[in-house]
């Protein structure tokens, strides 16, 4: 549990003193918080701030120092030392009634620990514990740092020039949390940015109060990092076709369903095998194997795999995204290493650039996804469920955006007589600068306007090119059909609100590229949001009453000598979360699927490895048994 991949920064007999040091100073900064957030509330009535900075610190970085104290990492000696407690049990006077003073001074103290802790990162064979407890340090600095409401840049970049000699990477602490080094771009599933630091403990056993980041739950609840012996095997097939050959190692797989949600002719859920490569074109193939999350796709031409045309070329900077209830979806070539500090083992064929992280805890294969999130039902908190999404956070943000043009710009316009003349010389990221501004206009971040200009921009994008109704008018089908393949949501008040949008900016822009056309300067850019076309999600009286279809049924088993029924008696034994796990596959409520797949399904039933949180009673095993063996009937 030592992380050995790092340079001397610290002489190492030096480490374990200054080891012992940080954790009584912890221990009695701690012991002040708490005192001062009681007196506090005793004044004011609000110690929040103090006394959840006085937790983190128990939780996150006097806990891990304690356990690795105890199982002897510094050595004798410093344990001696880190077992003297400073004193520290009352609150300063002269901040009792001073609630702004004491945030001061913790802060102060705070930005000190952090800097000791980071230093310490330098040094070689310390154990992973400090890893964690400088995680939480950076944060709490930068969250208490004056005067700073955006996290703290300047301590960031000091923070940062510290630890710049390391190099980025993910390292999975032994039951604990994936501590992050050096990783700067850390995004949700919408692409917005999440406030990362230096140095990072993601939570991995999904339980955290704070998550992504971890706070410390995994201790409590007694996480465990081992693999299940009954998760999918680890074993590479390939699939030759008339063009490409397909690599899939389905032993990797997330289960997003990004291959086959959008080549279902190719990734087939319901038919065997999995993967026809000649069922789609070699560019679609390509798109699909290049977006897989998991890392488990890949092709080869001519017998020679395509390695690096599969992770991007290598021009990905590192970058982790947390996925919307599901993974980290790591890009970038990112080192992934164990808690001992060896590099993490991997499936055969795995991607070294891209590859998804469990985050719900549950995963077969730790530390990669296996789709247990789906069985787990994991979800992440909502801040305030009844606040009105954006436009652009109900259409899933600039990933949706992001896939939706590349989808039109690589798939739709080459192929079309109007539209290939007059994109055939747009920028390599014209794609990913499309989204962003429609991103922009659905109200999401503005980084259309920091990055590329605003407005002006875009309206000097289309000056002189003497566009017509035609062109205009196929570019709105063909970008209509690729929000359609590109999975954006099909309610009709985003259609509305997004085919609206798409008419008026498409006409606008046709009337700017014609010959002497003067748009004003400096206007501001647009902005679409729900009042704009039909109304919010939901806001529609629905023509069909809702039914009950999502609901789990009662079970009921079959007594002796009954007819076994598929919607009786079979149905009702899978809950939807079994559905909602094998949907990627069949659909374990539709009886065609089912029957399909009866035989597979029963040996999994038969040998405890199907529903993957909980092997079947003997009853319910016997009773699919029958129904099978009596004809499966509806």
């Amino acid at each position: 549990m030592t992380d050995v991949r790092e340079p001397s920064g610290v002489p190492a007999a030096d480490a374990h003193r200054k080891l012992a040091a940080l954790l009584s100073s912890a221990r009695a900064l701690g012991a002040e918080l708490a005192a001062a957030a009681a007196a506090q509330q005793e004044s004011s009535g609000d110690e929040r701030p103090l006394r959840d900075a006085a937790l983190r610190l128990q939780r996150s970085v006097i806990r891990p120092l304690d356990d690795a104290i105890e199982r002897g990492a510094f050595g004798a000696g410093a344990a001696a030392q880190a077992s003297v407690r400073q004193p520290g049990g009352d609150a300063d006077p002269a901040v009792r009634h001073a609630p702004d003073a004491a945030v001061l001074l913790a802060g102060e103290r705070l930005w000190q620990l952090a800097q000791d802790a980071t230093a310490l990162r330098l040094t070689p064979a310390l154990p992973t514990e400090v890893q964690e407890a400088s995680a939480a340090l950076q944060d709490l600095a930068c969250r208490f740092a004056p005067a700073q409401a955006d996290g703290g840049p300047e301590r960031l970049a000091e923070l940062r020039a510290i630890q710049a000699q390391l190099p980025p990477g993910v390292q999975s602490q032994a039951n604990g949390p994936y501590l992050v080094t050096n990783v700067e771009t850390l995004t949700n599933w919408l692409g917005e940015p999440l406030a990362a630091r230096p140095q990072m403990a993601l939570c991995r056993c999904g339980q955290s109060a704070s998550k992504p980041f971890c706070d410390g739950t995994h201790a409590e609840v007694g996480f465990t990092a081992e693999k299940d012996p009954m998760r999918v095997a680890d074993r590479r097939d390939t699939y030759l076709g008339q063009q490409v050959t397909i690599l899939d190692n389905r032993g990797i797989c997330q289960h997003s369903g990004s291959c086959s949600d959008r080549l279902a002719t190719v990734f087939r859920v319901n038919a065997e095998p999995f993967v026809a490569p000649s069922g789609g074109r070699m560019d679609e193939i390509v798109r699909a194997v290049r977006d897989c999350p998991s890392g488990a796709l890949s092709y080869a031409i001519d017998g020679r795999e395509a390695r690096d045309q599969v992770d991007h070329g290598g021009e990905r900077k590192p970058a982790i995204e947390v996925s919307k209830d599901g993974p980290y979806r790591v890009t970038g070539a990112i080192a992934l290493i164990d808690g001992d500090g060896n590099d993490e083992r991997r499936n055969a064929g795995a991607s070294r650039e891209h590859y998804a992280l469990c985050r719900c805890g549950h995963s077969q294969n730790k530390p990669f996804c296996s789709g247990m999130h789906w069985y787990a039902d994991f979800k992440d908190p909502v801040s305030d469920p009844d606040r009105e999404p954006t436009i652009f956070e109900w259409c899933g943000g600039l990933p949706a955006l992001t896939r939706m043009t590349r989808l039109f710009y690589e798939k739709y316009v080459p192929q079309d007589e109007l539209l290939a003349p007059l994109f055939a010389e747009m920028s390599p990221d014209h794609p990913e600068r499309v989204a962003k501004w429609l991103g922009e206009v659905f109200c999401g971040p503005k980084d259309y306007s920091e990055q590329y200009g605003g407005y002006s921009r875009m309206i000097s994008q289309h000056i002189g090119k003497g566009l017509t109704e035609e062109k205009r008018a196929r570019w709105v089908a063909l970008i209509l059909q690729s929000a359609q393949e590109a999975g954006l949501p099909a309610d009709p008040e985003f259609r509305a609100a997004f085919s609206s949008y798409i008419e008026w900016g498409s006409r606008l822009a046709l009337e700017n590229s014609l010959p002497g056309a003067r748009p004003p300067e400096h206007m501001p850019m647009p902005h679409w949001d729900w009042q704009t076309a039909a109304g919010p999600p939901g806001s529609q009286t629905l023509a069909l009453t809702p039914t009950a279809e999502d609901e789990d049924q009662p079970v009921v088993l079959p007594v002796a000598g009954e007819h076994v029924s598929f919607e009786k008696h079979i149905k009702p034994l899978f809950r939807r979360r079994d559905r909602q796990s094998m949907k990627f596959a069949f659909d374990l409520w539709a009886y065609d699927d089912v029957k399909q797949n009866a035989h597979a399904i029963l040996e999994r039933l038969q040998n405890g490895s199907m529903p993957c949180d909980a092997a079947w009673p003997a009853e319910k095993v016997d009773a699919f048994d029958r129904w099978v063996a009596n004809g499966m009937n509806p």
